[in-house]
């Protein structure tokens, strides 16, 4: 809180001063000016103090702790009198305007842009294009309105030379959606004539400095400012400023704003023409006039587009009419001169009024209707000249000062003279305080027929011979009035508006619409320059009043821009003369804020139990009253006929902390009840979704029992027992349900198939099954579709067939083997490293190798009990390799198949995995290539290659163990 503020810096208020004088105002001033503190309250009005420096107080973070906050809830800042304007206007649907207004050099332009900044950042949070645009242009527009209507001053390096009313227009949700810029009093007289010291306006300088070669060579323009007699005296001059980059960033800005290749080339070539204008020079020939420097002539006729000899005759006659007829006058030298800086300054002032009229077009509100949209209303933000007192003031700075006079007169007004009408209105007791009402200074000079304006004109008025003494002694008194006739007139030959208007560039065309009537058409005498100033100051005053204004008061510390010095004598002239003083006595004597019952009471009823939510009392006046006496208020207020008057800001903050609170707490106890709300919705919905859901699961389900059911019914009796039968889709719930059921149909299915087998069908069958288990997807053709029959050797060999059986029967008796597993004939590996072609054959309790060669003599037996594993490899091929516990394997590749492509490896694995199972043993079963074995206690590896031109499958000894060659394709 402002009120809050270490006592180090003073009173942030200067309504909480202890005694009311000059001296303790100005001394509360100087201190907070050498601690830092820039801003000072008086009440809603801000004080500011030109730093001289730059502060980071304008940032990102400053500005959020400023947005949405009551005035006195931080440090007294530009932002927090922004944030006011702006809550006023979206909150009470009311226009309001921002006043700023001190010296020259007292820093009201940057207080402006200050502002500005604020309101767009402030605004749409929802960075919705549109109004990105506007806020854009508004920034952008800144800064092309100093380039041209700016300029270094003996008193500030950016001292507006003109005045700028800029209303921002809002929708109804507080988002900028345009605006307008109002300009005033542009002092054109600097376009050809400055003090020594001072610049001319920042665009000669800026184009000269900083436009690119090409550009000025189209111009015919140097970079050396000292060529131009309009701006040799600033050309001189050292200064900060960079115009080199200031004219990138102000045609940068223009380009944004929208302003078009060409219209931007014309603003150049007007600037172009002004500087050639300045060093025109006029001699005589006898009686006849002559432009000395020819040359220049050509130069201005293809800068405006006209013919050479069109300008020369504009620069040195004066198209009269007499009656019916139309006669050439002769310029002297003189009045040719006058001519010439007439036709720069119209110009320069045109060009001006151009570019904000573009600007305009840009950023008013289009397409915008209040019956569909809503009412909008508008922030106003007023940058005016500052009021000045030099030892020779011109008629410019004249009429600075009378504009200055007529802003005081509605600050009287409206923040000191309403104050106690109010008061008196409301039946509120006061005690009348004395202040100084300028309206005498104002009727002295806009006065009818008396004021110093009206008899100004009557002046310029006169026929024959008329002189500024004339008009002083009008006067009759000894004001300094040089050159006010002149520019009161503000005379400028037709024939040079009919000049431009001529011009074939489009652009210069519209800057002189009066340009298109004849000599003959043009009777009718134009407003002078006071008139038109009056006037427009009238019309701005009465815009201003019908707004609730917000004012900045600027204050200037010293001359020469030092950020430690601060001239006492300098300061109070201006806290006088701005009427500071006066405005805190009666802010002290007064009220700090005052409200109407019913707004008062909308805003604070939640406060006290006898007003929340709505109260029984006779009336809101006794509303008030108990809500306050409640809170312990009642000597800090005063009760009107319509408003209650709080005196201090204390009282109201610790309203405003109050209501906070409570607000809070209501917040939250709507968000309890709401919440509620939305719980019992929630579950009532929930709880129906579960009803519904469960009803829908027990319908699904008996659907889906009964669908199954129904295929499934007939199954027995069917060929395949139910294997084409499509199942139905089981509801989500039933997924599991479906995977047990189906798993229970298979294994039914299965038995169904078996029980009539015979035992040997089903041994085959569950070999085939151990097969498919242990090599499906590994191998490429497992046999399973065709019928195994095991003891191959009587059928791939019937010569030998009866040999076959003598032998193996003489085994079975001798060894006592139930049944034959598996026989085949073999390519086999020796002890010697050697292949050879042997048959196995393989009961349910050896594995015997025989030789074919010798009737099937049995060359050796291994245990079934001593085989721990076997390995396949993944191709086509027949190898196989029998792993025994003493590591002395057996590699063999099966051969002599009928039919000869058979595969029956995956016989030999199902089978052996099937009676290894039956005994109750684990058989390792592995799919590798290459495959690993140990050969008589040796590790070796046995690899796969076919060969195209291999006839039958063979071993070769290799490095690594064996390669088994098979036929390839």
């Amino acid at each position: 809180m402002a009120e809050h503020e270490s006592l180090e810096f003073g009173k942030a208020d200067f309504v909480l001063l202890d005694n009311v004088s000059l001296e303790e105002f100005m001394a509360n001033l100087k201190l907070r000016f050498e601690k830092g503190r820039i801003y000072t309250y008086i009440g809603e009005v801000v004080v500011s103090v030109n730093p001289y420096r730059a502060m980071n107080i304008y940032g990102r973070d400053t500005i959020e702790q400023y947005k949405g906050r009551e005035l006195y809830e931080r440090p007294p800042h530009l932002f927090a009198i922004a944030d006011a304007a702006y809550k006023a206007m979206k909150r009470r649907n009311k226009d309001t305007c921002i006043v700023i207004s001190g010296e020259s050099g007292a820093g009201k332009t940057e207080a402006s842009k200050y502002i500005m900044q604020y309101i767009a950042a402030i605004t749409n949070p929802g960075q919705r294009a549109e109004v990105e645009r506007v806020k854009n242009m508004l920034l952008k527009s800144n800064c092309v309105l100093e380039a041209f209507g700016n300029a270094k001053t003996n008193r500030n390096d950016n001292s507006s030379r003109f005045g700028k009313y800029m209303d921002i227009n809002f929708d109804f949700k507080g988002d900028p959606i345009g605006g307008h810029i109002n300009n005033y009093l542009l002092e054109k007289s600097r376009v050809i004539f400055q003090q020594e010291g001072e610049r001319s306006f920042h665009s000669f300088y800026q184009m000269v400095k900083g436009g690119p070669e090409s550009l000025l060579r189209s111009l015919h323009v140097s970079k050396d400012p000292t060529a131009f007699n309009y701006i040799k005296v600033g050309g001189h001059i050292k200064s900060s400023i960079d115009d080199g980059a200031d004219f990138k960033a102000v045609a940068d800005a223009m380009k944004v704003i929208g302003f078009t290749a060409d219209e931007l080339q014309t603003v150049y070539k007007v600037l172009a023409t002004i500087l050639h204008l300045g060093n025109l020079t006029f001699g005589v020939d006898g009686d006849t006039t002559l432009i000395e420097n020819s040359k220049v002539v050509a130069v201005i006729g293809d800068l405006l587009a006209t013919k050479e000899e069109n300008v020369e005759k504009a620069l040195l006659y004066r198209t009269v009419a007499t009656g019916r007829d139309v006669i050439d006058k002769q310029h002297t030298a003189q009045e040719a001169s006058y001519g010439r800086d007439a036709l720069a300054k119209a110009m320069y002032e045109r060009m001006f009024c151009w570019i904000v009229g573009r600007i305009n077009d840009v950023i008013e509100v289009k397409n915008y209707d209040a019956k569909v949209h809503g009412k909008n209303t508008v922030i106003g933000v007023l940058d005016i000249y500052g009021f000045e007192i030099f030892q020779n003031n011109s008629f410019e700075q004249f009429c600075i000062n009378y504009c200055n006079e007529k802003l005081q007169q509605l600050f009287i007004q409206l923040v000191l003279r309403q104050e106690q009408e109010e008061y008196q209105r409301e039946g509120i007791p006061w005690k009348h305080i004395d202040f100084f009402n300028n309206q005498i200074i104002v009727d002295l000079v806009e006065l009818q027929h008396k004021g110093i304006f009206s008899v100004l004109d009557e002046a310029c008025m006169n026929v024959g011979k008329v002189t500024d003494k004339v008009f002083l002694q009008g006067l009759n008194s000894k004001y300094s009035v040089v050159g006010f006739i002149d520019k009161n007139k503000d005379t400028l030959f037709q024939d040079f508006k009919r000049l431009l208007y001529n011009s074939s560039n489009p652009v210069l065309k519209v800057m002189w619409p009066e340009g298109k009537l004849r000599i003959t058409e043009v009777t009718k005498r134009p407003l002078t320059a006071a008139t038109l100033f009056k006037n427009s100051m009238i019309a701005l005053v009465e815009n201003l009043a019908c707004k609730e204004p917000y004012y900045v008061r600027c204050i200037k510390p010293n001359d020469v821009k030092s950020p430690l010095l601060f001239e006492h004598e300098r300061c109070r002239h201006q806290v006088e003369y701005l009427g500071l003083l006066e405005n805190v006595r009666v802010r002290r004597a007064g009220f700090a804020n005052r409200q109407e019952y019913p707004r008062f009471l909308q805003r604070y009823k939640m406060i006290s139990e006898f007003t929340w939510p709505n109260h029984d009392l006779p009336s809101e006046k006794e509303a008030v009253k108990k809500l306050l006496q409640g809170c312990g208020f009642e000597q800090d207020v005063a009760y009107g006929k319509t408003k209650v008057f709080i005196r201090t800001p204390r009282t109201l903050f610790c309203l405003e902390e109050q209501r906070t609170e409570m607000v809070g707490r209501i917040v939250l106890f709507l968000q309890k009840v709401w919440r509620g709300t939305i719980a019992r919705m929630r579950y009532r919905r929930m709880r129906a979704a579960v009803v519904i859901l469960r009803a829908y699961r027990r319908f699904k389900v008996k659907s889906y029992i009964k669908d199954v059911n129904h295929k499934f019914k007939n199954v027995r009796s069917m060929k395949d027992h139910g294997k084409h039968v499509k199942w139905p889709t089981p509801p989500k719930v039933l997924r599991r349900f479906e995977e047990v059921l189906r798993s229970f149909y298979n294994r039914w299915w299965a038995w169904m198939l078996i029980k009539d087998m015979t035992p040997e069908e089903k041994l085959r069958i569950r070999a085939k099954g151990a097969t498919l288990e242990a090599l499906k997807d590994q191998r490429p053709d497992l046999g399973l579709q065709r019928t195994w029959e095991g003891n191959y050797l009587k059928r791939d060999s019937p010569d030998t067939a009866s040999s076959f059986t003598l032998v193996s029967s003489e085994l079975q008796r001798k060894d006592k083997f139930m049944r034959v597993l598996f026989s085949c004939n073999v390519r086999k590996i020796n002890r010697f490293h050697k292949a050879e072609d042997r048959a196995v054959l393989i009961t349910d309790r050896h594995l015997y190798k025989m030789d074919p060669q010798k009737q099937y003599k049995p060359m050796k037996s291994i245990p079934l009990y001593n085989v721990t594993g076997i390995s396949v490899s993944p191709g086509k091929d027949q190898l196989v390799v029998f792993h025994t516990k003493d590591s002395r394997d057996l590699v063999v590749c099966l051969k002599g198949m009928v039919p000869a492509g058979d595969s029956r490896i995956g016989e030999l694995v199902g089978t052996l995995l099937s009676h290894f199972k039956s005994e109750k043993r684990k058989l390792q079963v592995n799919i590798a290539s290459p495959i690993q074995c140990s050969m008589n206690g040796r590790k070796c590896t046995i690899i796969v290659e076919p060969k195209i031109n291999q006839s039958q499958p063979d071993f070769t000894k290799s490095r690594s163990g064996y390669i088994l060659a098979v036929p390839g394709n």
